[in-house]
């Protein structure tokens, strides 16, 4: 309910347009950011218990598929402020 208020809101104006490029980029930003971190701590695991390199690899895959999905999710909400004008 408040989410749709708000995507009307921003899509009544100018600014939506604006504001909906600047949330996707921040979103990418912030996607890229995590998953790197993800990677970075994965190789340092590896790097420390080579034996567990098959678990870490397997949570670092579950948790990169969650920072991708909340990525998808932000730019969808993204693009539905454009189109909703």
């Amino acid at each position: 309910m408040l989410l749709s208020i708000l995507l009307q809101a921003a899509a009544s104006s100018a600014l939506g347009y604006v504001g909906a490029a600047i949330g996707a980029g921040l979103v990418a930003l912030g996607a890229g950011v995590g998953i790197g971190k993800i990677g970075k701590s994965a190789m340092e695991g590896i790097a420390r218990q080579p034996e567990a390199a098959g678990n870490i690899r397997t949570s670092m895959i579950i948790i990169g598929a969650l920072v991708e999905g909340v990525c998808l999710f932000g730019v969808i909400v993204c693009l539905l402020i454009v189109l909703l004008k």
